[in-house]
């Protein structure tokens, strides 16, 4: 059942009344604004004349006279309004004030105002009203601050799943919000600076996919009704960007939405952003000191941190015996199984080899790592995209880049022999089937043909955008660096 509060229903009636007035409270006309409350703040002449537009985020009624402030997309500035002299167009002039301003206008009303600067006898920079339009006029009104003595003490808005439900609530109310997704843009923007002046090329594939590949995780699966075929949410753009270093381009990068249908938390959102980049005639030697250019130019940018190069190496087997104790080399399913037990790590029969390897160092070993940290040489049978290592077949050519305990990044040498490639989707096939009880993988055969055309010797990386933002903006979340994660459907919308 549709709800509305009191102060709903308050509101309505006022949006009532201003029409009955001949003011429409949500005008089409372009409204003429001369500057910012940032440029105002920043060079701030007395008894210029302004036009500004934003939210109306306070009001405060002295009898003949109230102060309010006004927020726009740059900031927020006091504003006087004084019965004698204000102006609103097809209103009597001494209705302004008496009507419009103390009894028709809320927190929240969106209005635009023309008026001179001036400053009070408290000196804070002021905008003295003499005309007001109403551009759109809200109905909700917006959390309200609660105080004790004059003092905030708590924002009743502050629960994380109405804000992340109503970011655009949250924007409004919570001023440092704003702040993390402009810097987000400017950390997307930087990273594209670094790679253009490469001269690498950026770069669009395909977010439906005939098939899920690049990647092992389980897809969003929708349906194409006039192919009458199945299509797939991509979980990874690697094998589009590949068949590119095929067609000859020698650096592609693209900053990729992938979906994968499986679990959430602080470090996981369903719908997430990764940079993928590939060069050809490098290996991953050559990427992990590219990837140190990179997280030393990002991080003393947005951070000034200074790190120095060369950023720490080590081999996951070196990490998990350094912290656990136990030297997994050359040792089977069963035995890596009654270690998990003695470390209380989740273990069965079920659970593949590479799986359990992985648990031991999620658990156990990576939140040592605080420093940026290669974790490198994974063992070959968790790196199905990876050439083998030229120094122990028993290894891959793959990195990841671990910082603050988080995983960042994720690299190899690319694997380009179209027939080890093949017989390693047969086999990691098998292995899904055995993880994934109803979904079964399918081998992407294009991209097999494009190996057999030929693919240069190429380094790949994935850069998970949302985790570095995670820790360029101090946020343990995700949720808080992503504008609308995703979040159940509500059982009752109050509407």
């Amino acid at each position: 059942m549709s709800y509305i509060s009191e102060q709903q229903i308050i509101r309505i009636k006022k949006l009532e009344k201003l029409r009955k007035l001949g003011i429409n409270p949500y005008p089409s006309k372009e409204y003429n604004i001369t500057t910012t409350v940032q440029k105002i703040k920043n060079n701030f002449l007395e008894n210029d004349k302004i036009s500004i537009a934003g939210r109306l985020m306070r009001l405060r009624i002295l009898g003949k006279a109230t102060f309010g402030n006004i927020k726009d997309h740059t900031g927020c500035i006091q504003i006087y309004f004084n019965k004698y002299n204000l102006y609103t167009k097809g209103i009597n002039k001494k209705d302004v004030y008496n009507i419009i301003i103390k009894k028709l206008l809320d927190i929240g009303d969106i209005i635009g105002i023309i008026g001179i600067l001036f400053k009070t006898k408290q000196n804070e920079k002021t905008v003295y009203v003499h005309k007001i339009t109403i551009l759109s006029k809200s109905i909700r009104p917006l959390p309200q601050v609660k105080k004790d003595k004059n003092k905030i003490i708590h924002d009743i808005f502050s629960n994380v799943e109405h804000r992340y439900r109503m970011r655009y609530v949250d924007l409004i109310v919570n001023d440092n919000i704003k702040d993390i997704f402009f810097k987000r843009t400017k950390i997307i923007k930087k990273i594209k600076n670094f790679l253009d002046v490469k001269g690498y090329i950026e770069v669009d594939t395909p977010i439906l996919q005939l098939i899920p590949g690049g990647a092992i995780a389980r897809p969003f699966v929708t349906h194409h009704n006039s192919l009458n075929i199945p299509l797939y949410l991509r979980i990874a753009n690697e094998l589009y960007l590949k068949r590119l270093i095929v067609g000859g381009f020698h650096g592609v990068y693209e900053f990729s939405k992938n979906f994968r249908n499986e679990g959430m938390d602080r470090n996981h959102n369903p719908e997430f952003t990764v940079l993928e980049l590939y060069v050809a005639y490098k290996d991953y030697y050559w990427m992990m000191n590219f990837t140190e250019k990179i997280i030393k130019y990002i991080f003393k940018i947005f951070k000034n941190i200074c790190y120095k190069a060369p950023f720490k190496r080590i081999t996951i087997l070196e990490s998990i015996k350094e912290y656990t104790g136990f030297d997994l080399n050359n040792m089977d399913k069963n035995n890596i199984i009654k270690i998990c037990r003695k470390l209380n790590i989740k273990e069965n029969n079920n659970i593949d080899k590479n799986k359990l390897i992985e648990n031991i160092f999620e658990e156990k070993c990576k939140k040592n790592y605080t420093d940026p940290t290669f974790i490198i040489d994974y063992p070959i049978e968790m790196s199905p995209l990876t050439k083998k290592h030229r120094d122990n077949k028993n290894l891959s050519e793959r990195f990841e880049l671990i910082i603050n305990g988080q995983e960042i990044a994720n690299a190899y040498s690319e694997l380009n022999d179209p027939i080890d490639q093949l017989d390693r989707f047969k086999k990691q096939i098998n292995n899904e089937k055995k993880i994934f009880k109803n979904y079964s993988m399918l081998i992407d055969k294009d991209f097999i043909r494009a190996l057999e055309y030929g693919m240069p010797p190429t380094a790949g990386i994935g850069i998970g955008i949302d985790r570095l933002v995670m820790l360029l903006t101090n946020n343990k979340s995700i949720q808080e660096v992503l504008l609308f994660p995703q979040m159940k459907q509500e059982q009752e919308y109050k509407f």
